[in-house]
């Protein structure tokens, strides 16, 4: 089973290219909705109280991930806290699922993975193909604005992501996504159909 993975900064047009290829009948696994399942475990919803307090819980005993999102990305210290409590669970969930969709007789994957660094220490050490949606940082920031982001959350979350120069040297296939979704969409259908005639 190919595994097609799509990396790029927040804004950037991942979903986008993800849909060209779900579009195309293609299976997708969303690292960061696998991220939000991971939050609901019991066992994670004990350690994330204990590192990050209480204060991260709604009424409803389900953490808040705003509120998370608010003390773990302040410092790359705190994010590292975070990230040794999800980052073994996620990983966990990932290859059932990736087992799930094999068994399922599923011939290619795409998986969308924001919080990519490299190739050898992350889930994309299993990738068939690595591609890079980029955009330019401002055009990003006003894309996730306008779909409901705090500015200085997203310039903070950025801040903690890798440039687009490791993102390019990380990657076999890189679409700049600097002019509308359609146009993204087309281009990546088009390397799709390359790429699997192949």
């Amino acid at each position: 089973m190919k595994k097609l993975f799509i990396i790029g900064g927040m804004g950037a047009g991942k979903s986008t290219a993800r849909r060209a290829l779900t579009d195309q009948g293609l299976e997708y696994i969303d690292l960061d909705k696998v991220g939000h399942e991971v939050l609901k475990w019991d066992t994670v919803k004990e350690e994330i109280a204990e590192a990050f307090g209480e204060d991260v819980f709604g009424e409803d005993g389900e953490i808040v991930r705003s509120a998370l999102a608010a003390k773990a990305f302040v410092s790359p210290a705190e994010t590292r806290k975070l990230n040794r409590i999800t980052m073994p669970r996620i990983e966990e969930l990932y290859t059932d699922r990736l087992f799930e969709l094999e068994k399922a007789g599923c011939e290619a994957v795409v998986v969308e993975y924001s919080v990519f660094k490299n190739r050898m220490t992350s889930l994309a050490y299993s990738a068939d193909v690595v591609i890079a949606v980029l955009a330019p940082l401002e055009l990003r920031i006003e894309r996730a604005v306008a779909s409901g982001f705090d500015e200085t959350d997203v310039r903070r979350r950025i801040s903690r992501q890798i440039t687009d120069a490791d993102r390019i040297e990380a990657s076999d296939v890189v679409f700049n996504n600097d002019g509308t979704p359609e146009e993204l969409r087309n281009e990546v259908i088009a390397w799709w159909l390359r790429y699997n005639a192949q």
